[in-house]
């Protein structure tokens, strides 16, 4: 059996889907993955063909609206498809669930699966993301009606979907718990000894709630002045809602944030910390959260889609209102004044982690809904849908 796995972002099919790959090749699947970039010599390129998977670089832009380019990624899918004729084929993120939905059904294959693994810039805001928003929504309701399975990482974005008509019977829509936290990788750290250090990871988009961060750590230095508040990140400077580098190099100057920049392994960020903090407007599910939370960390997130389903108030963090930094700062100070507020809401966060978010069990959760709950070779494997 072959698979197809396609990903807008070379990176996050390592960061992100690297254990899903890895389910399925320990099921016999030969795995093929399609992105942007991979070309030779590239590490991305190099660490999966390491781990047996044949990869392929593919002409799919990240963001805009040019026809012609699209066009050419759909060409370009279908192709590949018709050359290694895969069995099923899964993508993720806006652009691969739709050109490569579209193009897998035009090449005929057998299973078709997308993955949503948030909204996005369209999906938020008015004004000219209201025009980008409709032509978006347009594009899912063809390519989601060419799918067998339809993969959400909360149940507020398959309400959404199904109230304006984007994914509808025979399509089956499942809810995972997004993409699943290697509990063993992100192992629990003990807390550090001294005042509160926050800690956001993102990257640095006005919809991540950066600006709010900014604005309550500024709040909370006013009124605790021992505290820390770490930034992670970087600007994504094909992303129109970025963060302008001279915002950031102010927060910088007036000692609000401490910048730690873009890391590979965010592991030693989060030992520093002992509150994680995300003031996002709408996620699918938060992978940043659910790594703090593996490794035994508070949270503060908003009461936003994606975001409070990894939060039970008062157990293992604290919900605060979208867009409130005076909200923000009052929750990071009721958190910053209590040690052992922090340490019982983190130890809550790892339990949380093992019996939800192991991403062991999100992948069998999809592995099943897609059929491949045992190895192919078995009988009845790999025939559709598990009941």
């Amino acid at each position: 059996m072959k698979g197809l796995l396609i990903a807008g972002w070379a990176d996050s099919l390592i960061n992100f889907r690297g254990p899903l790959i890895a389910a399925l090749q320990a099921r016999g699947v030969q795995m093929h993955v399609a992105a942007p970039g991979l070309a030779a010599g590239d590490p991305i390129r190099q660490a999966l063909e390491q781990r047996g998977v044949a990869v392929h670089g593919v002409p799919l832009a990240r963001t805009g609206t040019n026809p012609l380019r699209d066009l050419r990624s759909l060409y370009a899918l279908w192709r590949l498809m018709r050359r290694i004729r895969p069995d099923f084929v899964l993508g993720y993120t806006v652009k691969p669930v739709v050109w490569g939905s579209l193009a897998a059904w035009l090449a005929g294959v057998p299973r078709r699966h997308a993955l949503v693994t948030g909204l996005g810039y369209a999906f938020q805001g008015e004004g000219q993301r209201g025009l980008l928003r409709r032509i978006v929504q347009s594009l899912y309701r063809v390519a989601l009606s060419k799918v067998h399975t339809v993969f959400f990482q909360n149940p507020d974005d398959l309400a959404l979907f199904r109230s304006r008509g984007l994914v509808r019977p025979p399509t089956a829509a499942v809810v995972v718990a997004g993409s699943g936290v290697d509990v063993r990788h992100f192992a629990p750290a003990q807390l550090p000894a001294g005042p509160a250090c926050f800690l956001l990871i993102a990257r640095l988009l006005g919809d991540k709630g950066v600006r709010e961060y900014a604005e309550a750590a500024a709040l909370l230095r006013r009124r605790q002045p021992g505290v820390r508040c770490l930034l992670v990140g970087w600007i994504d400077g094909d992303n129109p809602d970025a963060i302008a580098r001279h915002e950031l190099d102010g927060w910088i100057e007036r000692g609000d944030i401490e910048y730690l920049g873009r890391l590979a392994d965010v592991r030693p960020a989060i030992e520093q910390c002992n509150v994680f903090v995300l003031p996002s407007y709408r996620e699918g599910t938060p992978r940043t959260v659910l790594e703090a939370m593996a490794m035994g960390r508070a949270i503060v997130t908003t009461d936003a889609p994606g975001c409070r389903e990894t939060v039970a108030a008062g157990d293992n963090g604290l919900l605060v209102p979208v867009r409130s930094a005076e909200a923000l700062a009052g929750a990071m100070e009721a958190l910053a004044t209590d040690a052992a507020l922090r340490q019982r809401m983190g130890e809550r966060s790892r339990q949380i982690a093992l019996a939800k978010y192991d991403v062991d069990l999100v992948n069998d959760a999809m592995l099943r809904a897609m059929g491949l709950a045992c190895a192919p070779q078995q009988p009845g494997c790999g025939e559709g849908p598990a009941s």
